[in-house]
């Protein structure tokens, strides 16, 4: 009998003999199988629905919060959203075999840089499964086996989604290992996949900056580092308050359980009288609670919202939850500096009118999103129109902001001559 070492090695294995399938599929190919997927999961909608609800059973015995049952929870309606973001993706272009550059050096050498697939994708995500889809579904176009260790509050729901897909796979005559579920439902299940240098050709973990730390950290396969998304959304002087309003609701309680929610508010000092007024009972009447500092409070004090004093934790924290903090500033400068000391380098929003004012907040912030007189809420691949997405990446090497197909890829230089010898 194998260890669980030799069961998470064994599946990566597997993987990597689909994954070299996988490089010569044509997009006809990857597009047929990707519709097939997304038909199984609706054929199979009533079972993942049951698996789904014993998941949520167990969360819910287990103290889970609100916030994270709703990221756990799939609905025939949500599991019809998830299957068309895989029609989505079947109509995207194949990023495989794009040209990126190419030139004749004077030797008469051709030179291409060409997309090619990465190989094995390793996805370590948390009490999501519709990452499960989503990841299965980007890595197949792009031409990469995914191998997937979701969170054991979601194992009967990843289950389902991935028997429903890989029985399409198999309806397509292709490798099912092409999509597989981690064995094994301990950390040593996750180590040994952190640790299958030369079987798993990039990590990309997806959750809470706990697990995201603990991947890069110890990590011996090389990582995307998807990041917690402490937002920002500042309201300069010159915002006009109506759409300050509306947009900064929109950001913090569209859905409070997404990396791209809203969790500090910072207000320019002078436009602090005339937008706090509408803007409290706003939040208010969305249930949000304000985590504000001295002359916030002083400023919001008798007004419709509950406000607590604010602490480092609070500048600090991805909430999850309809809290927000919340802060004036002097300046805009002053708003720059507290993003610079407290964001993740997700999403930062200005609400202004001010030309002047959008170049300088965006010359000088360095987050993977700005948003200008938008809500934080549309940093997403399906927003961005990527289809759906991988990951939100808060790095700055190959990857950045939401991934798409393209950050699946690698690229290969093919290089054409007639005889020729370097002397």
């Amino acid at each position: 009998m194998l260890d669980d070492r030799e069961l998470v090695h064994d599946t990566a294995r597997r993987a990597r003999v689909a994954a070299q399938e996988l490089r010569v599929l044509t997009r006809d190919q990857k597009d047929a199988a990707l519709l097939a997927m997304a038909d199984a999961l609706e054929a199979h909608s009533v079972t993942i629905v049951q698996e789904n609800a014993a998941d949520i059973a167990r969360a819910r015995e287990n103290g889970t919060s609100d916030a994270l049952i709703d990221r756990l929870t799939l609905t025939a309606d949500r599991i019809a959203a998830i299957a068309q973001a895989l029609r989505d993706v079947a109509a995207l272009p194949d990023p495989v075999g794009e040209v990126i550059r190419g030139y004749t050096l004077p030797n008469g050498l051709q030179v291409r840089q060409v997309r090619v697939p990465i190989g094995v994708v390793g996805m370590i995500y948390e009490a999501r499964p519709n990452v499960t889809v989503d990841a299965a579904g980007l890595c197949l176009k792009s031409g990469n086996a995914a191998l997937l260790r979701g969170s054991s509050s979601a194992m009967s729901s990843n289950h389902a989604l991935a028997d429903a897909m890989r029985s399409a796979l198999i309806g397509q005559g292709l490798n099912p290992d092409a999509v597989q579920l981690v064995p094994g439902d301990s950390h040593e299940s996750v180590k040994h996949l952190m640790t299958a240098r030369g079987l798993v050709d990039v990590l990309i973990p997806r959750g809470g900056e706990s697990l995201i730390r603990s991947v890069v950290e110890n990590s011996t396969v090389p990582v995307i580092e998807t990041g917690v998304g402490n937002c920002h959304v500042y309201v300069d002087k010159d915002a006009d308050i109506d759409k300050a309003v509306s947009l900064v609701v929109n950001s913090k309680a569209q859905r409070v359980s997404v990396c791209n929610a809203a969790e500090t508010l910072l207000v320019h000092k002078d436009i602090a009288d005339a937008f706090l007024p509408k803007a409290l009972d706003a939040l208010a009447q969305a249930g949000v609670r304000l985590h504000a500092e001295d002359r916030f409070a002083d400023a919001a004090r008798g007004g419709a919202c509950e406000v607590v004093e604010a602490t480092d934790e609070d500048w600090a924290a991805e909430y999850y939850s309809l809290d927000l903090a919340a802060a004036l500033v002097d300046d805009i400068d002053a708003a720059i500096d507290h993003i610079r000391r407290w964001s993740s380098g997700h999403t930062e929003a200005i609400i202004t009118d001010s030309q002047s004012a959008i170049a300088h907040f965006t010359s000088r912030i360095d987050s993977a999103a700005i948003m200008v007189n938008a809500s934080t809420r549309f940093t997403d691949g399906g927003e961005f129109g990527f289809g759906a997405e991988i990951g939100i990446s808060t790095q700055k090497l190959h990857a950045r902001g939401p991934m798409g197909l393209p950050e699946l890829t690698s690229t290969t230089y093919i290089v054409t001559g007639d005889g020729h010898i370097r002397s």
